[in-house]
Order: structure tokens, then C-alpha cells, then sequence
């Protein structure tokens, strides 16, 4: 049965990680050097109460950065000196027009969309990013090394509602029309041997970036 937007906000309102989570800054800026010259409107998809926002706006003070979050509490939080914009809503239907932003960043944010819900999910943020834009996210990794030897899942958080293997992702990208894929290594590890080490398994989270072009 898909989920309904109720089940989805409830979901999402029970995740706290991100708030907590130590990695949260340097995964913004890794989102940041990714971003293309010149970006200048920029959508933080799942933005939470702002965390990852701050450090994109501390990393380039002169982007426009909108945040978008289904759960209306943590948008009333944002502060107004980081977000020029807020919306509140689901991925599956951003209250914006087509070709608004530069930049699509969504960190730690498909593995908490439905199963059903994913393509449309991707499809949007093609839709409103403009030509030359460019999709950023990251995801937890299912062929984390750590987690297939402690035999534990990405599903096992009780708010992630899908797992994207990194191959899998990628094809999803290009099917929708997004070019230049390009998958790195994120996480902690990311610390130690950059984003770059050859055995993606090695990570425990991973980005990846699509351009529309």
C-alpha cells in the first residue's frame, strides 16, 4: 500500500540523527565544492532545521537557498538569516516552478522516501533545477564493508523507507535525464582517504551528482 503524506511527515518527525549527527557540516561542504561556478539558487531538500544550510551559506555567502521539509515545525525553525525562502511539502510535489535552482542538494534525504515514491521523487528535482543545474545528494551505502560484516541493514533505521545501491541510483539518474553522473565516497571515512578512494565499499554513505544538461 503506498504510503500517504501523514505516514510520511510521522516518519520523518522521528528522525533526529541529523541534528545529532557529527558529519552533518563536512557533508554540506562537501556538497558546496561540487556546486557548478556561477550556482547561484540553491534548494536544500530535507533541510531539516537548517544545519546543512548554515554551513552552505558560511561556504558561499552569496547563494539564494531555499529549504524545503515536510515537517512544518522544523521549517517554522529555520532562521531567515540563513533561508531567503521556505517551503514546507513532500519531494514528490516541490511548490516550485520549473527550472527555479542552480543547485538540488539532498543529503541524507532518498533512503527516507518511499519505495514508490523515488522516481517521482528524482523527477522533480530535475524539473526544478534549470539547464546546466546539478543534482547533489548523498545516501546511506548498502555495500557499507562495516555494516555487511556486522550483518546489519540501512533499513534497520526505523525512519529510512528505501535503500539505493550505487549502480542502481545511478542508472535511475540517467533514465530520468540526468547526464555526467558521477558517484563518490562520503561519510566518515571521507576524512581519512578523501572521496575518492577507488573501493566505494569502503564508505558508509556515498554522493552522488547529476547534471541536467
Amino acid at each position: 500500500m503506498p504510503y500517504d503524506q501523514n505516514k510520511i511527515v510521522a516518519a520523518n518527525r522521528l528522525q533526529e540523527v541529523s541534528e545529532t549527527d557529527s558529519f552533518t557540516p563536512a557533508r554540506y561542504r562537501q556538497f558546496s565544492r561540487h556546486f557548478p561556478v556561477r550556482a547561484k539558487t540553491v534548494l536544500d531538500v530535507g533541510c531539516n532545521t537548517g544545519r546543512g544550510g548554515a554551513v552552505l551559506k558560511t561556504c558561499s555567502p552569496a547563494i539564494e537557498l531555499t529549504g524545503i521539509d515536510c515537517v512544518p515545525e522544523r521549517i517554522a525553525a529555520l532562521d531567515k538569516r540563513v533561508y531567503d525562502r521556505t517551503l514546507c511539502g513532500l519531494s514528490i510535489q516541490i511548490p516550485a516552478s520549473d527550472g527555479s535552482f542552480d543547485v538540488v542538494v539532498a543529503g541524507e534525504f532518498i533512503e527516507h522516501v518511499p519505495p514508490l515514491q523515488v522516481e517521482a521523487t528524482l523527477a522533480e528535482f530535475f524539473r526544478v533545477l534549470r539547464l546546466k543545474g546539478r543534482l547533489l545528494l548523498t545516501t546511506p551505502n548498502p555495500d557499507y564493508l562495516k555494516n555487511r560484516f556486522k550483518h546489519l541493514s540501512v533499513l534497520q533505521e526505523h525512519s529510512h523507507l528505501s535503500q539505493h545501491y550505487p549502480d542502481c541510483l545511478a542508472a535511475r539518474l540517467r533514465m530520468i535525464g540526468f547526464s555526467k553522473v558521477r558517484v563518490y565516497g562520503s561519510g566518515r571515512v571521507s576524512r581519512f582517504v578523501g572521496q575518492r578512494f577507488p573501493v566505494l565499499s569502503l564508505y558508509g554513505s556515498y554522493l552522488i551528482r547529476g547534471d541536467k544538461w
